[in-house]
């Protein structure tokens, strides 16, 4: 992979992370830690979060590992 390659895809990778995180966040500021009637909203939210930091990274390693 040729450098501008390697700073593109660590760019994707921040930037999955901080739309996971982001769209997480505005999940759960809409409906709120409140697990009465939505519920399924909550753990729609929290997943995403929990994604956010599976997802950047994977990818930021994935990245990193080509770099040789």
């Amino acid at each position: 992979m040729d450098d501008r390659m390697i700073k593109a895809c660590s760019i994707a990778a921040i930037l999955a992370f901080v739309f996971c995180f982001g769209a997480g966040l505005w999940i759960l500021t809409k409906t709120g830690l409140d697990h009465g009637n939505d519920a399924l909203s909550t753990g729609i939210g929290l997943y995403f979060i929990g994604k956010a930091f599976f997802v950047g990274p994977m990818l930021l390693a994935a990245v990193k590992s080509q770099k040789k």
